[in-house]
């Protein structure tokens, strides 16, 4: 930006207020805080220099620039401080288990839940990290922290960065740099020197050492690949958080155990629900009776919901020949991430075959299969579709990354006329997944596309046709949305839930693509009111995801304790002793009769025995019969939070129970004190 003619070898300074400020030649963000005040001063961390981050020691060019000072009340500030935290945690490795020990990297995390910084390390021969470890390592961290060492960056051309890395023996470096220079030949490289350490490193960074402060935990040692390739060699990843205070690290301890507690792997096994079995695969889910049940209840719930609202259902198969996936760009696209082509060589120039990795092309090829009338539009395809990714071995986790898993997909064919409320719609019946599940606190986030990036297919006029019909009805709808480039799908823009849970974790659920591309690609048409063909425009969306990840995500949002629709046993009928129990049994008759499911605990176990195995299985409700429920012919009531309910009539027990059912929660059994 422009301020004015400045004086020759000095640096003029814009601040946020408007004000301004000259220095001398080689100032630095520092020196424009102090001369704000000294307060302001000892608070900087760094400075936003005509809108980028810099360290607040970097020396500021002649001329003129906008600078914010940043300290630990800026949004910015956690990153440079996990990033600091990073160094100074490679720095105590080196120092404890030697020198020639070998560091790869090292980045903050913004948007991981349970880490915020990490590092990987190579260590000697014969000498490794465990758990056990990491008090020793956070004892040394302290010791550079209250040496208060200053972080110096430093430049130098490709051949010093290489000649001084070799120096110190680190060869994953070296082969970093080799890569940076393919891509830019005359790159100038920037390192970070902070006493005996070094690394390579854009920064910016704390000052000093002693800005870390005190309020940092090292979390637990993994295996890495380096570069995440399994045929590299393995090494050894350190998490780590970091925070400004003491009370935000306490609070997250907490929330990592209370994540701990409601893990859904754990909570799978055992309440039934699902199972990840070696022998079949890795990543590949086999649902269980009681999850069965969870699946069937939200697919079945979703499935009436569509047709409400004019989709039409369709099935495809699990495999299907590769050329369709080159057509629509997925194949070259997301090879690197798709199951090995199969070579079935059933005549001269026949295609490989591919397990498919999404559902579109097999709906695109359904759309093409009969002439379409501007008035057949718009057309909504609905499946419930099987696909396959060969996600890496060490990304798989649950059911919240899989291998095998389904998409609750559809893709909506129309005119151009008709996309905006189409996407309304879309967007309408995606709020309604989220509210009806309780999951209200979200916000939306519109992907676009990545100017500087090649892997976008498709014309920039469609592109700009495309991201504009989001934005517009966005802002019809006033949703509250931020717009993140780079997060487009390869070919169109999107709209992104992104939910947070009941403990502050954010999970991308919910997502609507439009994408003028892939009708191009495949040449669809229509015949328009002016009996001339027309292309269509393809929306792909997906409210809930995929029932695999969705329901793991749920599972852990609601501790294993779905509500009454979802619980795959709505009610235990638990009889004081055998003498009650054909009563027991005729009210598990009348609940089965009327749709619900039902347990009956005939155990000899005490009463009290069976009330903590229904709660531990986390059964909505149940029913105590003995002595003076057969006598008035009533079931004494528990909730298996709420605890006793007092009595009720059969009859109304079960009205009671089908009104929660059907109104999925809005409507709560209701027992009179």
């Amino acid at each position: 930006m422009f301020f004015g003619q400045c004086e020759i070898n000095m640096v003029t300074i814009q601040l946020p207020d408007g004000s301004k400020q000259s220095h001398d030649s080689g100032a630095t963000a520092l020196a424009v805080a102090e001369g704000i005040s000294p307060r302001l001063a000892s608070a900087a961390i760094a400075a936003d220099v005509d809108g980028k981050l810099t360290d607040i020691t970097t020396p500021l060019s002649d001329g003129e620039h906008t600078v914010r000072i940043i300290t630990s009340r800026d949004p910015e500030a956690l990153e440079v401080l996990r990033h600091t935290a990073a160094h100074v945690m490679a720095q105590a490795v080196l120092r404890l288990y030697g020198n020639d020990t070998q560091y790869s990297i090292g980045p903050a995390l913004m948007d991981d839940f349970q880490y915020g910084f990490y590092y990987d390390f190579d260590l000697p021969e014969g000498k490794s990290i465990s758990a056990d470890d990491l008090p020793k390592i956070e004892e040394e961290m302290a010791k550079i922290i209250d040496a208060k060492i200053p972080l110096q960056r430093v430049e130098m051309s490709p051949d010093d960065a290489k000649a001084e890395m070799k120096k110190i023996g680190q060869s994953y470096k070296i082969e970093m740099i080799d890569d940076m220079l393919k891509e830019t030949p005359d790159a100038k490289l920037s390192f970070y020197r902070q006493g005996d350490f070094i690394d390579m490193c854009r920064g910016p960074h704390l000052p000093d050492t002693g800005k870390l402060g005190n309020a940092f935990k090292l979390m637990s040692v993994a295996g890495a690949y380096w570069r995440g390739d399994e045929n590299n060699k393995m090494l050894t990843r350190i998490y780590g958080v970091a925070f400004f205070d003491k009370k935000d690290l306490a609070a997250h301890v907490e929330r990592i155990e209370e994540a701990k507690k409601r893990d859904h792997r754990v909570l799978g096994r055992q309440l039934g629900l699902f199972l990840l079995d070696e022998k079949v695969g890795p990543g590949l889910p086999l649902w269980l009776p009681n999850g069965s049940i969870i699946r069937m209840e939200l697919e079945g719930w979703l499935r009436g919901e569509l047709l409400k609202r004019g989709y039409q259902p369709v099935h495809t198969p699990h495999i299907g020949k590769l050329d369709l996936w080159r057509t629509s760009g997925h194949y070259p696209y997301y090879e690197h991430g798709l199951f090995p082509t199969m070579n079935l060589a059933e005549g001269e120039g026949e295609d490989g075959y591919l397990l498919k990795p999404m559902n579109c092309p097999f709906h695109i090829q359904i759309y093409k299969s009969s002439q379409k009338s501007y008035r057949d539009l718009p057309v909504r395809l609905s499946e419930f579709g099987q696909v396959y990714r060969f996600e890496q071995s060490g990304e798989l986790s649950g059911l919240t990354r899989v291998r095998g898993f389904t998409q609750d997909d559809a893709h909506i064919f129309c005119t151009p006329e008709q996309l905006e409320a189409e996407i309304e719609s879309c967007v309408d019946l995606t709020k309604l997944c989220l509210a009806t599940l309780g999951l209200d606190d979200y916000r939306v986030r519109i992907g676009l596309r990545d100017p500087d990036s090649a892997k976008y297919t498709g014309k920039s006029e469609n592109w700009d046709l495309a991201e504009n019909n989001i934005r517009r009805v966005v802002k019809k709808l006033d949703m509250n949305y931020t717009e993140e480039p780079g997060e487009a799908a390869f070919y169109g823009p999107k709209i992104d839930f992104v939910v947070k849970d009941c403990i502050g974790r954010e999970w991308q659920l919910g997502t609507i693509q439009v994408d003028y591309n892939l009708p191009e690609r495949f040449d669809l048409e229509y015949t328009a009111a002016d009996n001339a063909s027309h292309r269509p425009v393809m929306i792909h969306r997906a409210p809930l995801g995929s029932p695999e990840r969705f329901i793991g995500i749920l599972i852990e949002h609601f501790a294993g304790a779905f509500p009454l629709w979802l619980a795959p046993v709505q009610a235990a009928v638990l009889p004081v002793s055998d003498k009650f129990l054909n009563y027991a049994q005729g009210v598990v008759r009348a609940l089965r009769n009327a749709g619900l499911r039902v347990d009956l605990d005939d155990s000899p176990d005490k009463i009290g025995a069976k009330i903590r195995r229904a709660t531990v299985q986390k059964i909505p409700y149940m029913a105590v019969v003995g002595g003076r429920e057969v006598e008035s012919n009533t079931v004494a009531v528990r909730h298996r939070t709420a605890g006793d309910a007092g009595a009720m009539s059969v009859e109304s027990f079960v009205e009671g129970l089908l009104a929660e059912k059907i109104s999925r929660g809005s409507e709560p059994l209701h027992v009179a004190s």
